[in-house]
């Protein structure tokens, strides 16, 4: 049984229309005797207990005789059916959206000045807040109206997240001119009709489109040329490019698992080797905590000389000693203790190094974990060359061979994944001209054609790169029509990257705020629409935008996001969950007419 909440109202408001006349004829307002409305709003600050009385006009041949007119000023208060304030929604938002806090520490941040549950804090953040952002949103037109007049049209950029798990994919069109948010939500299908269906509001806009921005997707381009004929559509230059390292990137892949496993096969032993008694023959590393370890599990080392002078500055005034020397007639020089724990240091850093780069993972078009991974492994090689002929140690010395081993058998495929990526650096920098002398459209087309056809002329080439340059020239044969437009048009973006930051800010967000990948898919897809809009910049800021939107209009996107919810009623892990949704449908189907069985 939920508690009830003992709230004292330090204030009673009754609000009346702002209005004295009728809006229509002009006549005088007369009060009705009911309250359309009266409840008790939590605050940050205080409890009220407020109601708003309705007006109407007097003349009973009007229109407005039969209209209920409310208070503005009481319809700010708080949203339609909500006992908190609308400064307690915007400070759930603001704590959400900025701070990423979990409910449960948004509650705890609230409970010092409302009474409210953390269950209640999610419906007020997913039922109240999100659509108020919504339809805040909207508010905006006139200013897209500015925005079009001042330059000439509008420039629509738009991208979709990868579907989880066979879900409707999750799309988003926003205007680059204004950062506003036209159109998000999710499609069940990819193709030609489906995409059109979700652009064609763009075609009844008053204002002209200007380009279009968006990835070379089956299915989009001709929905883009059928809804908005005749308009520039751009593609993603960074797609582009990724698509024609694709090959590259795959070859790469497959060159870095053989590379990995042949030092392993050759130095596996010794780098994963932690050269420290207490850790060979525990196990463990390094321990904290109120058990901690006395002595730690790791290498002791020789400190520095400015430690060791601060260490002698801080313990005694004495004068260091100098070191002894070593015996006389040993017949073999002795190394000293100090330069035995720095020696061990420097191999320990250095096995640890070469651990570390069988690691690395690339991020294409550019960074190719292989190419990457074979020229460091080749500087570890130069390095402990000219370690080892300045001073022998076994275990550099087994590194050293074990890379000079491994390595060469790999030489010509790094020089051929090289060459093709140098070939890929070449056509980003044609694409992306310095900025003292901007190229046109055409320029740059000619520049790419131009080396295109250079490298299709190169003789004597190896297989591997003669068919990376074929998918080179067919790839950029298919973006041809979509390249160049963003040099001709201010304002449209080479590349689609602010629109997929925007998802990779919203997803890592969300992320911090559910604690987990599982989860934050799922409130992608429940609320993804909602959370991708963007918010006011400050708190008061998002409280004043709140405030204006009407009841009305709220109720509407809650119904809206209610029916998108409906949809995964029955998406739980919990079988109690289940079990009452199952009897719920179970009550609704044996409620309706009986008919015959067959």
């Amino acid at each position: 049984m939920r508690t009830a909440k003992e709230l004292r109202p330090t204030e009673r408001i009754i609000y009346k229309p702002e209005l004295s006349a009728c809006p229509r004829c002009g006549e005088p307002l007369v009060m009705y005797n009911y309250l359309a409305w009266d409840k008790t709003v939590q605050t940050l600050d205080r409890v009220l207990s407020v109601a708003s009385r309705p007006g109407h006009c007097a003349n009973s041949t009007c229109p407005g005789h039969d209209m209920r007119l409310l208070s503005a000023e009481g319809q700010q208060i708080a949203p339609l059916g909500s006992t908190y304030g609308y400064d307690v929604v915007a400070r759930i938002g603001w704590l959400r959206q900025e701070r990423r806090d979990i409910y449960a520490e948004i509650r705890a941040d609230l409970a010092s000045q409302i009474q409210i549950s953390e269950s209640h804090v999610r419906y007020l953040y997913q039922q109240v807040y999100l659509p108020l952002l919504a339809c805040h949103e909207r508010r905006y037109r006139d200013h897209l109206t500015q925005a079009a007049r001042q330059h000439g049209g509008l420039i629509i950029a738009l991208d979709g997240l990868a579907p989880v798990g066979g879900e409707p994919q999750l799309w988003f069109i926003r205007e680059l001119l204004t950062g506003l948010t036209l159109r998000s939500g999710w499609l069940s299908q990819f193709d030609h009709t489906t995409f059109a269906a979700f652009l064609q509001p763009l075609s009844q806009l008053e204002w002209s489109i200007l380009a279009v921005l968006s990835d070379k997707q089956k299915g989009l381009v001709p929905a883009v040329a059928t809804v908005l004929p005749g308009v520039d559509h751009h593609f993603c230059q960074a797609h582009y490019l990724r698509n024609l390292a694709e090959p590259l990137a795959d070859a790469d892949s497959a060159f870095k698992v053989e590379l990995r496993q042949a030092v392993r096969r050759a130095v596996g032993s010794l780098i994963r080797a932690e050269e420290s008694p207490a850790a060979a023959q525990s196990g463990l590393l390094t321990v904290t905590g109120l058990l901690a370890d006395d002595s730690p599990a790791t290498e002791k080392l020789a400190p520095s000389r400015a430690e060791s002078d601060g260490e002698n500055a801080l313990t005694t005034t004495a004068p260091p000693q100098a070191p002894e020397p070593p015996p006389a007639n040993s017949g073999s020089a002795v190394a000293p203790p100090a330069n035995a724990a720095v020696a061990n240091q420097v191999v320990t850093h250095l096995l640890r190094h070469t651990r570390y780069l069988l690691t690395l993972n690339g991020r294409p078009p550019f960074r190719l974990a292989g190419i990457e991974t074979y020229e460091r492994l080749q500087g570890v090689v130069d390095l402990t060359a000219k370690l080892l002929d300045h001073r022998h140690d076994p275990r550099m010395a087994h590194l050293h061979q074990g890379l000079q081993a491994a390595l060469p058998s790999f030489a010509t495929a790094y020089r051929d994944l090289q060459q093709g990526a140098t070939w890929l650096q070449d056509i980003s920098r044609i694409l992306e001209p310095p900025d003292d002398t901007p190229p046109t459209g055409v320029q740059v087309a000619q520049r790419l054609r131009a080396y295109l056809d250079d490298l299709l002329k190169l003789a004597d080439l190896p297989p591997r790169l003669d068919a990376f340059r074929r998918h080179l020239d067919k790839v950029s044969t298919s973006y041809w029509p979509g390249l160049f437009h963003c040099y001709d048009l201010e304002g449209l973006p080479r590349t689609n990257n602010d629109l997929e930051s925007h998802f990779r800010d919203t997803q890592r967000r969300l992320l911090r705020t559910t604690g987990q990948k599982g989860q934050t898919s799922r409130a992608l897809q429940r609320t993804g629409a909602w959370e991708l809009l963007p918010r006011p910049p400050t708190e008061a800021q998002c409280l004043t935008a709140l405030r204006q939107v009407s009841p009305t209009q709220l109720a509407m996107e809650q119904q809206r996001l209610r029916q998108h919810r409906e949809r995964f009623r029955l998406h739980t892990r919990s079988i109690h969950q289940t079990n009452t949704q199952f009897n719920k449908l179970r009550q609704q189907w044996l409620s309706l007419a009986a008919t015959s069985t067959g």
